[in-house]
Protein backbone atom coordinates (compact mmCIF):
# COMPACT_ATOMS: atom_id res chain seq x y z
CA UNK A 1 0.00 0.00 0.00
CA UNK A 2 1.73 3.44 -0.51
CA UNK A 3 1.02 6.17 1.26
CA UNK A 4 0.77 10.12 0.52
CA UNK A 5 4.36 11.62 2.15
CA UNK A 6 3.39 14.26 4.51
CA UNK A 7 5.76 16.50 7.41
CA UNK A 8 3.88 16.20 10.14
CA UNK A 9 3.92 19.25 12.27
CA UNK A 10 6.13 18.10 14.89
CA UNK A 11 8.63 17.08 13.13
CA UNK A 12 8.72 20.40 11.17
CA UNK A 13 11.99 22.35 11.07
CA UNK A 14 13.18 25.28 9.37
CA UNK A 15 11.10 26.76 6.59
CA UNK A 16 8.67 24.05 6.70
CA UNK A 17 8.32 25.31 10.59
CA UNK A 18 7.47 29.04 9.75
CA UNK A 19 5.31 28.01 6.93
CA UNK A 20 3.52 26.38 10.14
CA UNK A 21 3.57 28.95 12.07
CA UNK A 22 1.86 30.82 9.13
CA UNK A 23 -0.56 28.08 8.68
CA UNK A 24 -1.85 28.14 12.50
CA UNK A 25 -2.04 32.26 11.83
CA UNK A 26 -4.16 31.80 8.84
CA UNK A 27 -6.39 28.82 10.43
CA UNK A 28 -7.32 29.37 14.19
CA UNK A 29 -4.24 27.47 15.52
CA UNK A 30 -4.78 24.20 13.55
CA UNK A 31 -3.00 22.89 10.20
CA UNK A 32 -5.36 21.61 7.98
CA UNK A 33 -4.22 18.06 6.11
CA UNK A 34 -3.87 19.49 2.86
CA UNK A 35 -0.93 21.44 4.08
CA UNK A 36 0.99 18.77 6.01
CA UNK A 37 0.85 17.34 2.15
CA UNK A 38 2.14 20.22 1.36
CA UNK A 39 4.87 20.96 3.35
CA UNK A 40 6.64 18.37 1.54
CA UNK A 41 7.64 20.52 -1.63
CA UNK A 42 7.28 23.95 -0.20
CA UNK A 43 7.68 25.55 -3.51
CA UNK A 44 3.81 23.89 -4.83
CA UNK A 45 2.79 24.86 -1.00
CA UNK A 46 1.83 29.17 -2.07
CA UNK A 47 0.11 28.38 -5.33
CA UNK A 48 -1.23 25.07 -4.29
CA UNK A 49 -2.80 26.82 -1.16
CA UNK A 50 -4.09 29.53 -3.10
CA UNK A 51 -6.24 27.09 -5.10
CA UNK A 52 -7.13 25.41 -1.72
CA UNK A 53 -7.98 28.61 -0.24
CA UNK A 54 -10.40 29.51 -3.66
CA UNK A 55 -12.07 26.10 -3.46
CA UNK A 56 -12.48 25.56 -0.04
CA UNK A 57 -12.76 28.81 1.89
CA UNK A 58 -14.54 31.62 -0.29
CA UNK A 59 -18.14 31.92 -0.08
CA UNK A 60 -18.84 32.19 -3.78
CA UNK A 61 -16.62 28.61 -4.08
CA UNK A 62 -17.44 26.47 -7.61
CA UNK A 63 -17.80 23.30 -5.18
CA UNK A 64 -20.42 22.78 -3.49
CA UNK A 65 -20.65 22.34 0.42
CA UNK A 66 -21.22 18.40 -0.42
CA UNK A 67 -18.02 18.43 -3.01
CA UNK A 68 -15.99 20.47 -0.30
CA UNK A 69 -16.76 18.32 2.21
CA UNK A 70 -15.60 14.98 0.50
CA UNK A 71 -12.91 16.48 -0.71
CA UNK A 72 -11.67 17.62 2.77
CA UNK A 73 -12.41 13.76 3.59
CA UNK A 74 -10.37 12.46 1.37
CA UNK A 75 -7.48 14.52 1.59
CA UNK A 76 -7.62 14.01 5.93
CA UNK A 77 -7.86 10.21 5.60
CA UNK A 78 -4.99 10.73 3.23
CA UNK A 79 -2.54 12.47 5.78
CA UNK A 80 -3.72 9.96 8.70
CA UNK A 81 -7.03 11.85 9.88
CA UNK A 82 -8.58 15.73 11.61
CA UNK A 83 -7.79 18.42 11.49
Amino acid sequence: MKHIKTVAPERATGLRALFYHWVRGQYGGVIPGVFQVLAVDLGVAGPAGALYRHLQLRKASPLSRLQREMLATVVNGKVGGAP
